[in-house]
């Protein structure tokens, strides 16, 4: 059995803790004080870290963990010396009794990466800074035809699967799903569930895909509902990728 918590860092980041009967592991530690304080305060025992991308808020906190506890640090390939076991697509590890898959998810950065299990038919993803709850990330370093293919890949996952994002970005995702489709009441309904969590400071992740395909329009470019909202408000065709390619824009200055 898998436990999952968040830990907060920095405003908005979530630190992921994953805990089983053979320790816990890490996913995208920013800040180290916390993570450590955390492992600490519960009497868990560190066995690795996970890295989904190279942006500082997900990997700040690696240096000073490992000289807490000298684990192996599991990422994708780029310039951060600590990472010492480096994944690329199709890899697969196991750690703390989880088989993770890797699928390679460019875009926000060119070296991002997702963890994916199985977990004997209740599927688990942590997709850092690609797919949030109601949105997805900005591209920095990609195109957007790389981070919609991306995209598309965690959109083939089973649709039971749960979704740990790097962000608590639900509340202003949605506030911007609902100028896209502001009459699609499945949408509607999440953003008051997702105020009531945050009136009560409980976090609005994990998600699932289920919900998301229903309630996130970068999963839904192929909806007459996005498509039209999309081409009353930019001059673009219908083709998928200049649907999402004109959504992220739209976003990105809303």
């Amino acid at each position: 059995m898998i436990n999952i918590e968040p830990i907060k860092a920095f405003n908005d980041n979530y630190i992921w803790l994953l805990t089983t009967n053979e320790g816990s592991i890490v996913i995208d530690p920013g800040e180290a004080d916390k993570t450590i304080q955390f492992l600490k305060k519960n009497d868990l025992e560190l066995e690795g870290i996970l890295i989904t991308h190279h942006h500082f808020d997900h990997t700040g906190g690696i240096q000073d963990i490992v000289e807490f506890k000298n684990v192996d640090v599991y990422g994708p390939v780029n310039n951060i010396s600590s990472i010492n076991q480096r994944l690329k697509d199709g890899d697969s590890i196991s750690i703390i009794g989880i088989d993770f898959e890797i699928i390679e998810i460019p875009g926000h950065t060119l070296d991002h990466i997702a963890f994916f299990s199985k977990n004997n038919g209740s599927p688990i993803l942590f997709c850092g800074d690609t797919l949030f709850s109601s949105g997805c990330g900005r591209v920095f370093e990609g195109t957007f035809e790389q981070m919609h293919q991306s995209i598309l890949k965690l959109k083939s996952l089973p649709a039971n699967t749960e979704i740990y994002a790097g962000h608590e970005y639900t509340e202003s995702n949605l506030k911007f799903a609902l100028e896209v489709e502001p009459l699609n009441q499945k949408l509607i309904s999440r953003y008051n569930d997702v105020q009531n969590l945050i009136n009560k400071g409980i976090p609005t992740l994990p998600s699932t895909l289920e919900l998301e395909l229903e309630v996130n329009p970068f999963l839904r470019c192929e909806t007459n509902e996005v498509q039209n909202s999309v081409i009353k408000q930019f001059n673009t065709s219908n083709h998928e990728d200049e649907i999402f390619k004109a959504l992220r824009q739209w976003k990105d200055n809303f």
